[in-house]
């Protein structure tokens, strides 16, 4: 097994590895989540109860966002949703750069 600095975890599993790649470990099999803006009240919820692993869910003010590429696809974040507004996105697409910045910006201190 490939290893980062002596860690036991494979190269992209890690959550700064996966930060600095911009991609999803290709050993998770589910689809990441995502959340439809037009049905979340922003309760933070969701954002709150993502592993720390994972923190794969942003505010970002007016809406709350899923980060695929960080997403493992747990139902952590669904099953406390008061609202049923967290999906299966099968259809992801990269994260654009400006949501990338929100990430770096907040990475050290969460």
């Amino acid at each position: 097994m490939e290893t980062i600095d002596g860690a036991s975890a494979p190269i992209g599993t890690r959550r700064p590895d996966r930060i600095a790649e911009r991609a999803r470990n290709e050993l998770w099999k589910k689809s990441p989540r995502r959340i439809e803006a037009s049905e979340c009240i922003t309760c933070d919820t969701c954002l709150r109860h993502c592993p720390p692993e994972f923190d794969a869910i942003f505010d970002r003010g007016l809406d709350v966002v899923i980060i695929p590429e960080l997403c493992s696809g747990c139902p952590a974040c669904v099953v406390v949703c008061p609202m049923d507004c967290i999906y299966v996105d099968d259809d992801w697409e990269p994260t654009g750069h400006d949501l990338w910045s929100l990430v770096n910006l907040t990475a050290g201190g969460r």
